[in-house]
């Protein structure tokens, strides 16, 4: 470290300095026998070249487990804690933690009323869980940071850009998927209907849509043309907007962003006399709630949420025995389930 600094030397500086992992300077420190004795003699040199001291937590890290697995949630956003695909998260992370004797301990990350309880002082530097595990929308990349200068172990449900191990399912291969569905079924007009610009969830799914219709030779639409929340209401309004366009510039195919979505959509289609499937299709993301009961039921993309918390829990477990393992990304695959919104429109909505 450069003279004259007074920053306080990092595990993070050390393993820098020796060129190997967090993990590997936590164990040498903790004198495991999976490191070589050559290889421990380098790093307590350093130790001492650069006047480490070792924290409490680092030692810790390796001696210690609680048998607990936290849950990150954040109660401000009621919305995600209240949705039904939370609590299949939740039942796929516990069988997958059951078998190997864990439990999972689900936790506010703050408690405004009591800041010094933040989740970092309440779980990881006083050792209740030997693990995280966050959706993405939680772990911010200030709070990745944080929890990688730990080298404490966790895992995003979600895509995420820090150097984070993650699972997530392939939405851009399913927004892919219900666009090839429409086209084979002699759909050509294709829109994409509702959801955000800036949101991710979006840009992936679209992404896969427009993908679909380029490989096809087909333009993609408009990404802006029916933007709005992926809820009924949304989806009731700007369906009423799309069916009062001239029947020549209107699509005759839709991929909504939600069942919900597309359950407004199809209020609009009633009020305005329009048969589904012949005149319109429609094929939306997520099987549950609407989508089997919907008239005409509605073609999906069923995303298993309670299998997505199964591999976000695996994930985690493995890496808690083997800490050294490289970071790792796992996509899993949408299910299509074609229902009677989609039947060919060659055949005037007649069953093919």
């Amino acid at each position: 470290m450069p003279e004259g600094t007074s920053r306080k030397v990092t595990i993070q500086d050390i393993a820098n300095a020796a060129q190997v992992a967090k993990s590997t300077v936590s164990k040498v420190i903790n004198d495991s026998p999976k490191v070589s004795d050559q290889t421990k003699s380098r790093i307590w040199g350093i130790i001492r070249e650069m006047n480490y001291t070792p924290s409490s937590l680092a030692t810790q890290l390796a001696k210690q487990t609680s048998r607990n697995i936290g849950l990150l949630i954040d109660l401000s956003r009621e919305h995600e804690f209240l949705d039904h695909f939370f609590f299949n998260i939740i039942g796929g992370i516990e069988s997958a933690l059951v078998e190997r004797k864990y439990e999972l301990t689900i936790s506010n990350i703050q408690q405004p009323d009591r800041p010094e309880q933040h989740f970092m002082k309440r779980l990881v530097l006083n050792r209740r869980v030997d693990g995280l595990i966050a959706n993405n929308s939680v772990l911010t990349e200030p709070l990745c940071e944080e929890l990688l200068a730990h080298g404490f172990p966790f895992i995003s449900i979600g895509e995420v850009q820090s150097p984070v191990s993650w699972v997530d399912f392939d939405n851009e291969a399913g927004g892919h998927m219900l666009a090839a569905h429409l086209l084979e079924r002699g759909y050509r007009r294709l829109a994409f209907f509702a959801g955000e610009r800036d949101e991710k969830l979006f840009v992936r799914r679209f992404g896969g849509f427009a993908r679909a219709l380029a490989e096809a030779g087909l333009p993609a639409p408009d990404e802006g043309a029916f933007r709005g929340l992926a809820d009924t209401d949304t989806g009731y309004a700007l369906g009423l907007r799309m069916l009062d366009l001239p029947e020549e510039d209107r699509p005759d195919a839709v991929v909504c962003m939600s069942n919900y979505a597309a359950f407004g959509l199809l209020k609009a289609t009633r009020e305005r006399g329009i048969n589904v499937p012949g005149d319109l299709g429609i094929a939306a993301f997520d099987d549950y709630p609407m989508s089997p009961y919907t008239t005409p039921p509605l073609t999906c993309l069923k995303i298993d949420t309670f299998q997505l918390g199964v591999s976000a829990g695996e994930l985690l477990l493995e890496q808690l025995q083997d800490p050294d393992m490289p970071l790792q990304k796992r996509m899993l695959e949408p299910q299509l389930i074609v229902r009677e919104s989609t039947r060919s429109a060659a055949s005037g909505g007649q069953a093919v």
